[in-house]
């Protein structure tokens, strides 16, 4: 039986998690500081973040929709082989290489530390929580109640406390100048960082099978629900993102550029609520990255089990997960980035080349306009983590929008101009289909 229309219930529930899998602790570290170093400017510099960040992630999520949450079949245009790299390489970015374990050790150096210190070990607390992890990941169509009727109200009134508290007693003047030039470019930097947007796909396919398992039964249905979640879970990100960018600047007369993001929060949830504060807080990113690691784990689980046609089992790719992830925890978040932020650098841009393709799939017949502009995006990326190890690449300095980590941009235009005249049977380029 179809399901004719989507009721205000599921699309609560669905925006909801899709909120609280987004809202992870980098979502709640970047925000205070960017209020701090943008200052009378922040709702500027408020609107290119919630732009770059829930505004990319709802694009994300609407286009592997498209393609009924498969990754693979959102990437083959640009080559089946290349797809199937691609794809990995993200889910295993935003899984158990960086994202997922970075939940456990950002809990822990934001949560638990704060309040006591170093009684509790991090690889002790990292396997406690991973524990929690999997036995809400453990039944995937489960996965979006569980943290939409749960999870997320308790997340929402934490903050809650937090801001309202901030904005009715703010702790000081905000300076009369921003401490940067360009704002709104600020912004959309620091909301491309927290890389939501690559997030988004792979959580799209946990969305699919919770609207599978409520009788969602077309991709026209699918979509539509996801559209409405998607703009509810938006309007959420916002206000909060509102409310914390507000706070940070309250504390601009307080705090310089050299601020360190992840004390920021920490320090204005102590001077609004003193210890209660550091409590409330705790609870904040505890909830946050539980949501994020419930979603990413789940969405791993999903991925592989599809990409082996069943021969590796959701239960078992999340059991996996979850140990290498409480592993990973254990060296930190400075170090998790360290290994694991590269890969990521270099695999972002063509995802997101792709997934804005996906939206004119029907206008575009020539497979070499994806072709082109991935290999180009990835070129450029690559080349740009090979200059941050101290390798000069003289034209890199060249590329408009650098400051802002869209340098790939402009040479993505012209190679997929190039690309969408050259035809596919002339191109001497094998790749799979």
């Amino acid at each position: 039986m179809i399901k004719q229309k989507g009721s205000y219930k599921d699309i609560i529930v669905f925006g909801f998690a899709l909120f609280a899998m987004f809202f992870g602790a980098g979502n709640l570290i970047f925000p205070p500081y960017l209020g701090i170093i943008t200052g009378p400017e922040w709702l500027k510099a408020f609107g290119g973040f919630t732009f770059a960040d829930a505004g990319l992630a709802l694009l994300a999520v609407m286009a592997t929709a498209k393609y009924d949450g498969d990754v693979i079949e959102l990437f083959k245009r640009a080559g089946g082989k290349l797809a199937i790299v691609l794809g990995c390489a993200d889910i295993l970015c935003i899984g158990p290489f960086l994202a997922i374990p970075r939940t456990g050790a950002t809990t822990y150096e934001m949560g638990i530390m704060p309040l006591l210190g170093n009684t509790i070990p991090i690889a002790v607390f990292a396997a406690i929580f991973f524990i929690i992890t999997y036995i809400l990941t453990i039944k995937p169509s489960k996965v979006v109640d569980i943290v939409g009727r749960v999870l997320t109200p308790a997340l929402l009134i934490a903050l809650a406390v937090i801001i309202v508290k901030g904005v009715v007693s703010p702790l000081g003047p905000i300076v009369k100048e921003p401490m940067i030039q360009g704002v709104v470019g600020e912004g959309i930097a620091q909301g491309y960082q927290t890389m939501d947007a690559f997030a988004a796909i792979a959580l799209a396919s946990v969305l699919i099978v919770s609207l599978n398992e409520k009788g969602y039964n077309t991709v026209g249905l699918k979509l539509k629900a996801i559209i409405k979640s998607g703009a509810l879970a938006c309007i959420g990100l916002a206000l909060v993102y509102g409310g914390l960018c507000y706070l940070g600047a309250t504390v601009s007369s307080m705090y310089g550029v050299e601020a360190q993001q992840s004390q920021v929060i920490v320090n204005i949830t102590e001077g609004l609520l003193g210890y209660t504060g550091k409590a409330i807080l705790a609870v904040c990113v505890a909830l946050a990255c539980l949501t994020t690691s419930i979603g990413l784990t789940s969405a791993t689980g999903q991925f592989f089990e599809k990409l082996t046609n069943g021969k590796l089992k959701y239960k078992t790719v999340v059991l996996c997960v979850c140990v290498f992830s409480a592993c990973m925890a254990s060296i930190g978040v400075g170090g998790i980035i360290k290994v694991a932020g590269p890969v990521l650098s270099i695999v972002y841009p063509p995802t997101i080349v792709l997934v804005i393709l996906a939206f004119f799939s029907e206008k575009i017949k020539n497979d070499n306009v994806y072709k082109f502009t991935v290999y180009t995006s990835l070129v450029v990326s690559i080349l740009t983590v090979i200059q941050s190890y101290g390798v000069t690449v003289p034209f890199l300095d060249y590329l408009p929008l650098k400051e802002f980590g869209f340098n790939w941009v402009v040479p993505v235009i012209i190679f997929g101009i190039i690309g969408y005249f050259v035809p596919s049977k002339n191109l001497n380029i094998e790749v799979a289909n």
